[in-house]
């Protein structure tokens, strides 16, 4: 083997000093309640389809009418705005936020109450 100049020889695995770094997640009982809203809109014929993102920041569920389309509504779990807006939002496909707060039930419910029937013309 020949050494590298970072002082690892190649195809040994690099030694753990630097921790992974962290990402956002949901926890069990958040994606049991994300989940339980998805069932729910798939039964109604409004959801089709869902995404789940974890990102160094942020987390994102994201729901779709057809999968190649782009989201419908983004939930997303953002820790580091837990103390001033809340960590939970709705956010809609044009990017508007349609709900914001610290309880991701609450937040929720602007989707369980919203009419998400399109209106043909």
């Amino acid at each position: 083997m020949v050494p590298r100049d970072d002082g690892v020889s190649a195809g040994a695995a690099p030694a753990p000093s630097q921790p992974a770094p962290s990402q956002v997640s949901f926890d069990r009982s958040e994606l049991n309640a994300l989940l339980n809203l998805y069932f729910k809109m798939v039964a109604a014929g409004e959801w089709r389809d869902y995404a789940i993102d974890f990102l160094k920041d942020q987390a994102v569920f994201a729901v779709f009418r057809r999968s190649s389309e782009a989201p419908l509504y983004r939930i997303e779990k953002t820790p580091k705005l837990a103390r001033r807006q809340g960590a939970y939002a709705v956010v809609s496909s044009a990017g508007l936020i349609l709900k914001r707060g610290h309880e991701l039930g609450r937040v929720l419910s602007v989707l369980e109450t919203a009419k998400l029937k399109v209106v043909a013309d």
